[in-house]
């Protein structure tokens, strides 16, 4: 397999800006003053993207993977993490074998 110069030069490329946004990232947080609603907005960001990651699989997939994510959300309500995993894990791996 064979990688020519233009190709090399695009990944080079795309990792350095994935990687200069990501210390930029860090960089910026240390010194930003966030207080109320900006605060709380700015903390909210991680859950919305993980859900804005995860929502579409879950819910194109198939209905045990629907029902176990329901199952999942439920637990993570009431449960700490560990638990919430083990609840998800169990729940698709049980719905998967009842064949939905």
């Amino acid at each position: 397999m064979t990688v020519d110069a233009t190709t090399l030069a695009a990944i080079l490329a795309m990792a350095a800006v994935t990687y200069a946004t990501r210390a930029a990232g860090l960089f910026l947080v240390g010194r930003l003053r966030l207080a109320g609603r900006a605060r709380a907005a700015f903390e909210a960001i991680p859950a919305a993207v993980l859900i804005a990651v995860i929502a579409p699989a879950l819910l194109a997939t198939g209905r045990a993977e629907t029902a176990a994510a329901a199952i999942t959300t439920l637990a993570a309500t009431r449960l700490p993490l560990l638990g919430v995993v083990a609840v998800g894990v169990t729940s698709i791996v049980a719905l998967r074998s009842l064949g939905l």
